[in-house]
C-alpha cells in the first residue's frame, strides 16, 4: 500500500514538472506509438536526427506513465529507491527554475498498457510529429482492453493530439494505421512497401556471411523510391526484413524536419538494435544464437521465425516462450506459431504454460512429438540445451520478458563473461527478480 501511494505521489509530481519543463524550453516532440516496433523505430529516428540536431530519446522502452516524464526531465528511473526519486525531483526543480541547455528535439515512445494511458498523456502532450507503426490483429495488452478496436482507439488518441501544423507519419502497409489519414485532419506522409506510400521500399535483399559452417543473413539492402527518385539504402548491422519499415519511418521523419536525404540514408546505415532484439551471439560448441529475448508478440514472433528460416545451418532449434497479455487470443495465437514453425525447425522447445499451445499447434500439423520438448522455466530449458547443442546449430530464443529467456541465452553463450554487454535485463533490479 505504501509503495502504491509513493508511486502515485511521485508520478503526479514528475508529470507536473515535465509539463513545466515543456512550457519553459519548448522542445519539438516526436511521439511514436503502435502495437509493435515502437522502440526500434524510436532508435532508428534517433540514429539519424542525432547527426543533425540536439536530441534526447526515451531510454530503453520507458514508455509508461513514469517513462515519459523521466525522458522529458532527463532523469534516471529510481525503481524502488526513494533517495533517487528525491534527487530526481530536486534536479527537476532546478531545471525549471534555472535555464539550462536542453535538447531541440525529444523522441518519445508512447505506449498503452491499459485503457486511458495515451488519452491521459494527450491532455498535456502535444507532439509536432506522430509516428504510428502498426495495429496487428493480435496485439499485446489486448487482455486489458477487451478488443483490438479498443486498442486502436487508444493509440489513435496520439494522432488527434498533434499540433495543428503537425505531421502524421503512417505505416502505409497497415490498412488500419493508414486509415487514420482520413480522420486526423493533419498533414500526412506514409512509408512502406505499398506502391502509393510517400517513402516507398522496393527490392529488399539480405547479405550473407559464412561463420562456423553456417550461412547467416548479415545486413539488409533495399531501394528507396521518393519523389520520382531512387536511392540505395544499406542496413549492414540488422537482420530481419521488418526493420526496413523502421528505417523508412526514420528517413521520412528526418526529411520532414529538413535533414538532407542523402545524409539521412548514410546515417541510418549506423543503426543497430539493443540487446535481445535479433542479435547474433556466439554459442557453445561453435553454434550460433539468435537472441530475440527482449519481449514477444505474435507479429514479432513471426519475424523472428522468418529469420531462422533464412539461415542455412546443420540443425535449427527454436526455443519459444509464452507471449503474454493476449487475453482471449492466447491459445489461438500460440497455436498459429506452432503451425508456422514446425516446417522450419529440427527441434522445437517451448517454455511456459501458454507456450504449450505452440507445441500442440505443431503436433496437430504432424510434427513428431519426439522433436518437441516442453519446459516450465527458462533455466530448465537451458539445462537441456547445454547437453543437446552441437557444432553448426542455429538456436533461436524468443519469448515475452516475463519468461526471462535471456537466462537460457546466458547458459549456452560461448562467452558468458560478456553477458552484461550482450544480453538484455542485466541491471540489478532485473537480476534480483
Amino acid at each position: 500500500m505504501i509503495k502504491k501511494t509513493f508511486k502515485k505521489i511521485t508520478v503526479t509530481i514528475i508529470t507536473w514538472q515535465a509539463r513545466l519543463v515543456l512550457k519553459r524550453y519548448h522542445p519539438k516532440i516526436i511521439a511514436i506509438t503502435g502495437s509493435v516496433g515502437k522502440t526500434s523505430t524510436k532508435d532508428a529516428i534517433f540514429t539519424i536526427l542525432s547527426k543533425f540536431k540536439t536530441v534526447r530519446k526515451s531510454e530503453k522502452s520507458y514508455n509508461s506513465e513514469i517513462g515519459l516524464p523521466l525522458t522529458i526531465l532527463g532523469c534516471p528511473n529510481g525503481w524502488n529507491n526513494p533517495l533517487i526519486w528525491f534527487e530526481n525531483i530536486i534536479r527537476s526543480f532546478i531545471l525549471i527554475l534555472k535555464k539550462q541547455p536542453y535538447p531541440e528535439w525529444l523522441i518519445l515512445e508512447v505506449g498503452a498498457g491499459k485503457p486511458n494511458d495515451i488519452k491521459n498523456v494527450t491532455t498535456w502532450l502535444s507532439p509536432d510529429i506522430v509516428v504510428i507503426t502498426c495495429f496487428p490483429d493480435k496485439p499485446v495488452h489486448v487482455e486489458f482492453f477487451g478488443s483490438v478496436d479498443k486498442i486502436i482507439e487508444e493509440k489513435s488518441y496520439l494522432a488527434f493530439a498533434l499540433k495543428p501544423d503537425g505531421i502524421l507519419v503512417l505505416n502505409h502497409d497497415d490498412e488500419k494505421v493508414y486509415a487514420l489519414h482520413e480522420k486526423a485532419n493533419r498533414k500526412t506522409i506514409s512509408y512502406g512497401f505499398h506502391e502509393n506510400s510517400t517513402f516507398h521500399a522496393t527490392y529488399p535483399a539480405y547479405k550473407y556471411k559464412n561463420e562456423n559452417d553456417l550461412t547467416l543473413p548479415e545486413g539488409i539492402s533495399f531501394k528507396l523510391e521518393y519523389d520520382g527518385n531512387t536511392f540505395p539504402v544499406m542496413l549492414p548491422h540488422l537482420i530481419g526484413m521488418h526493420y526496413i519499415g523502421q528505417a523508412l519511418a526514420a528517413i521520412a521523419v528526418a526529411h520532414e524536419i529538413g535533414c538532407d536525404l542523402l545524409q539521412s540514408i548514410n546515417a541510418i546505415a549506423e543503426y543497430t538494435t539493443p540487446p535481445g532484439r535479433l542479435s547474433y551471439i556466439e554459442g557453445i560448441h561453435n553454434s550460433i544464437i539468435i537472441d530475440d529475448t527482449y519481449n514477444s508478440s505474435p507479429v514479432a514472433m513471426e519475424a523472428a521465425i522468418n529469420v531462422l528460416a533464412d539461415i542455412k545451418s546443420k540443425r535449427k532449434i527454436a526455443v519459444l516462450g509464452d507471449m503474454l497479455e493476449l487475453g482471449k487470443m492466447t491459445e489461438s495465437a500460440h497455436r498459429e506459431v506452432g503451425e508456422k514453425v514446425f516446417p522450419i525447425v529440427d527441434l522445437l522447445i517451448v517454455v511456459g504454460p501458454r507456450a504449450k499451445y505452440i507445441a500442440e499447434g505443431a503436433f496437430d500439423q504432424g510434427y513428431p512429438d519426439n522433436k518437441i520438448e516442453i519446459f516450465d522455466t527458462s533455466t530448465m530449458a537451458a539445462e537441456f540445451l547445454k547437453g543437446y547443442i552441437k557444432e553448426g546449430d542455429a538456436v533461436l530464443l524468443k519469448g515475452s520478458q516475463g519468461i526471462r529467456l535471456e537466462r537460457a541465452v546466458e547458459a549456452i553463450m560461448a562467452h558468458p563473461e560478456l553477458k552484461t554487454k550482450l544480453l538484455c535485463r542485466q541491471e540489478p533490479e532485473w537480476k534480483n527478480r
